[in-house]
């Protein structure tokens, strides 16, 4: 196979530039025409001269239209299990959310969500060993999830921007909803009681949601406290990574927003 270094790569833009024809600049170089269509695309690419639709536009630096309950969900997700990861070789940074494959309505209902945020850009899903990553690639997303840094995010620290905060205030249900089909569950307790001199076993239902990082929790938490839900904070090991919704009326209200991941 030929390589083709950066100075035979900055020959042929140059020719193509000047109006030289793909066949002419590849028979001249000794260069697959493929490999010149690929390089004449990505030229015009980064100078914004792809013919065909205009390239996306983002709510926050455009002034695009955002569907806000959307994004409150996707929001969720995303502090619980999605990260921005930029490969080698990609020009577009991607948004990545892994769902476990036991909920596949959960990924469906993911990718929708980015689908109406981001309603100018292909998704797609990637498969893993028992689960799936939901990705879409833009140029805006870190305009969209400014959390996104180096590093894990209980190692540093995350707080919503002020027009972020006004959309989980308007949809704090929907951002539940995301977080805890991210990192939280729906289990049945159980317990036993002496009734009688017998013992009954009695089984309630509860939900969990855990994550390591202390904002990301107490984002959690003050969405429950919007909503009217009473929640506390139960230890693992000696680590306070979960919050529990255990009171009857509490776990009514989340089974009639959120309920269990399908």
């Amino acid at each position: 196979m030929n390589l083709h270094g950066t100075t035979v790569r900055q020959r042929a833009l140059t020719m193509l530039r000047d109006g030289a024809r793909n066949a002419e600049v590849a028979r001249k170089l000794d260069v697959p025409s493929g490999t010149i269509g690929y390089w004449k695309h990505m030229d015009r690419a980064k100078r914004d001269e792809c013919p065909g639709r205009p390239a996306p536009q983002c709510p926050r630096c455009d002034g695009r239209e955002l569907n806000e309950k959307a994004y409150a969900y996707l929001l969720g997700l995303y502090l619980g299990d999605g990260h921005i990861s930029r490969y080698s070789g990609h020009r577009v940074p991607n948004l990545m959310i892994t769902l476990d494959d036991t909920w596949p309505g959960v990924q469906d209902d993911a990718e929708t969500a980015m689908r109406r945020v981001f309603p100018d850009n292909a998704t797609c899903r990637v498969r893993r060993n028992g689960c799936h990553n939901i990705k879409v690639y833009s140029l805006h997303l870190a305009c969209l999830f400014p959390q996104h840094g180096p590093g894990r995010k209980h190692e540093r620290r995350i707080a919503l921007e002020p027009w972020q905060q006004a959309i989980v205030d308007a949809h704090p249900w929907e951002f539940i909803r995301g977080l805890i089909h991210s990192d939280g569950c729906r289990i049945t307790n159980w317990t036993t009681r002496l009734v009688g001199g017998e013992r009954k076993r009695y089984e309630y239902p509860r939900y969990f949601f855990t994550n390591k990082s202390d904002d990301i929790r107490k984002l959690f938490g003050d969405a429950l406290d919007r909503v009217g839900v009473e929640w506390t904070t139960t230890h693992r090991g000696t680590d306070p990574y979960n919050v529990s919704v255990a009171r009857k009326a509490s776990v009514a209200l989340m089974d009639l927003h959120v309920g269990p991941k399908h």
